[in-house]
């Protein structure tokens, strides 16, 4: 069977001999999307900017999804005209007599199950397509039942004994690669997968893109330094570390990472994957434009460059 794909100003004309399958329920031209924000929202704001400018105009957003009132997911829905459901989990756990929203406990644990079902009852009128998940805090599993996209500071296809090595929580990637003395950064985009309670479940899922290399800056710090500041930490809490070097160095390079990857790899993405150019065959192997692949490198100034298997 011929199956015919766009990539940039390019035609693909590919004999596929693998079965594989897409992402999607249902495939539509253009289909719709949820965009998940807790915070600032600045990578939502960057995708609804860039599809208004042409990239991305193959899919629509159809609700700004929020989890709680603190985040710009309001200011964005007004400017965007894009419709705002907002689902406060601090509020939903504290109507259940509890003061964290932490997984910690079973109880913890089943509040959210409630949480996300909730969540789930309130965008289903919605009816995306899938997902967005722009700088969204809260772990939910509506990834079972709705793909989501989620882009990540950290190179995830950097792997040790077959472990991803950059996972984890907000700077915690760009902090561990600069310790590694990586001399660059990337952003992944990942399909998420649904959270089951286990460490492995943290940023897993197929590496759909990653950014081009984004050069590290140690602010004219030595690699000595930086480890050094790591090893001070040891029996310390958070707040008497906060301003040491190494957080200094991470916070500048994870701006910088979300300027320079983020906002250049998780467009690109979307509008592929929206496109259906993604799909996995009957091995559980990613598939770009019907080609098996371990990821797919985007840049600004390039066409998108897959990235072949090992």
């Amino acid at each position: 069977m011929l199956y015919i794909f766009y990539t940039g100003n390019e035609k693909l004309q590919i004999e596929s001999a693998l079965m594989s399958s897409n992402f999607f329920k249902t495939f539509n031209a253009a289909p719709s999307a949820a965009l998940f924000v807790s915070g600032t929202g600045t990578n939502a704001e960057r995708l609804l900017r860039e599809r208004a400018n042409g990239l991305g105009a193959n899919w629509t957003p159809v609700a700004i999804v929020s989890d709680r009132p603190t985040s710009r997911a309001k200011e964005l829905s007004e400017t965007f005209g894009v419709p705002l459901l907002e689902h406060d989990i601090f509020a939903f756990y504290r109507a259940r007599g509890l003061d964290s929203i932490s997984l910690a406990t079973d109880e913890g644990m089943r509040t959210r199950e409630a949480w996300t079902a909730e969540l789930e009852r309130r965008l289903a009128p919605f009816r995306p397509d899938f997902g967005i998940l722009a700088g969204f805090v809260p772990l939910t599993n509506i990834t079972a039942s709705l793909p989501c996209l989620n882009v990540h500071p950290g190179d995830l296809t950097c792997e040790e004994n077959g472990v991803r090595v950059l996972a984890g929580l907000h700077r915690l990637p760009v902090e561990n690669a600069l310790l590694r003395g990586h001399e660059t950064l990337r952003s992944s985009v990942i399909l998420a997968q649904p959270f089951t309670g286990g460490a492995s479940d943290m940023d897993s899922g197929p590496v759909l893109g990653v950014s081009a290399p984004v050069s590290a800056d140690l602010l004219g710090f030595a690699l000595s330094d930086l480890q050094e500041a790591k090893r001070a930490r040891i029996g310390k809490k958070v707040a008497e570390y906060r301003n040491d070097p190494l957080v200094r160095v991470a916070e500048a390079n994870l701006q910088k990472l979300k300027e320079n990857g983020d906002w250049v790899v998780f467009p690109r993405v979307v509008a592929d994957f929206a496109a259906n150019r993604f799909s996995m065959n009957g091995d559980g192997v990613l598939l770009y434009c019907g080609r098996p692949v371990r990821t797919v490198e985007y840049s600004a100034d390039a066409p998108p460059r897959p990235i072949p298997l090992s």
